[in-house]
């Protein structure tokens, strides 16, 4: 709640990656008097920039951001310490006269904000070795086509290699019976809040062409110089954070075992297929604009400036 008691008022503006989220939110901000919080699982961790687009130091210095470079890549974070440090950010900046803007693609974590966590049981160990086990044996596709039989709404934003999230998944499903979307549907969500959400989706025809431009310009900006500066420092591809896109192929071309031009290609492809489950995600925020085309931003915030304020 704000300091009159009424639910805290915010903009999120959310979206596949390379749908212009950043660049909308930035003229909005602009135009509001608002500050920026990403909600981005990669653009947390110190050192990760290039292959995570996070915002130039230029960006950043005409508009204050929040929850960039919080954590170390080999430091534990989470979704939900994520949208504690969110509330926090998003109090201070409305306590300024300013309008809080989330803005980025990860919608694990905004689910967290906005909705909270449900009771989830403890973890298994051996329930979790079962599945390393199983994996080992018949592939991590395995889990995932048996997370499909039983959930296929989790299975379709869980990347079908992500071993954590499937064995996660299973594994809750394992322990209630119930399916963790349905858990997660059921969690009360906050009444302190009162975000209005656009979600950009654009076309995928032209979603595909930007992820492309996209990763091109990543490469020539200096991944590689960032991936190996990453490894000097001691952050080995096997940690969390350096399997996100793009890190596991650029490690992939400083061991020797691709090209540039084959890890570029594997990048992009990574890339476009997050993107897809990143829509069908969003396309779940029941509250949400949708915004196909770039909108007249003067006018955009017009409407907004008012709705924010009411």
């Amino acid at each position: 709640m704000t300091a009159s008691g009424a639910p805290l008022r915010f903009l999120a503006i959310l979206g596949p990656t390379a749908s212009g989220k950043s660049a909308l939110a930035h003229a909005l901000a602009l135009r509001l008097g608002g500050e920026l919080v990403s909600c981005d699982s990669q653009q947390v961790y110190i050192g990760m920039d290039v292959g995570t687009a996070k915002p130039t130091p230029a960006e950043r210095r005409e508009i204050p951001h929040h929850l960039l470079d919080v954590a170390h890549p080999d430091e534990a974070f989470h979704a939900a310490r994520w949208a504690a440090l969110a509330r926090v950010a998003m109090r201070n900046i409305a306590a300024r006269g300013r309008v809080p803007i989330v803005v980025g693609g990860t919608g694990l974590y905004f689910r967290a904000l906005t909705h909270g966590f449900f009771a989830a049981p403890p973890a298994d160990p051996a329930i979790r070795a079962r599945h390393r086990e199983e994996a080992a044996a018949k592939g991590i596709e395995a889990l995932h086509a048996r997370l499909e039989g039983v959930d296929a709404s989790a299975a379709a934003v869980i990347g079908r290699r992500d071993l954590m999230r499937i064995s996660r998944a299973l594994e809750i499903y394992e322990q209630t019976g119930v399916p963790i979307t349905a858990l997660r549907r059921e969690a009360a969500p906050p009444a302190d809040l009162a975000p209005r959400v656009l979600v950009l989706d654009p076309p995928f025809a032209e979603l595909r062409p930007r992820i492309e431009e996209r990763a091109a310009r990543m490469f020539a900006a200096g991944f590689e110089d960032e991936v190996r500066a990453l490894r000097a420092a001691g952050y080995g591809p096997a940690l969390r954070p350096l399997q996100a896109l793009g890190y596991p192929q650029v490690s992939a071309l400083l061991d020797g075992t691709c090209t540039r031009d084959e890890a570029l290609a594997a990048t992009i492809a990574a890339t476009v297929a997050y993107a897809r489950r990143q829509r069908t995600w969003f396309r779940k925020e029941a509250v949400a604009s949708r915004l196909e085309g770039a909108p007249r931003v003067a006018e955009l915030a017009g409407t907004l400036a008012l709705e924010l304020a009411s």
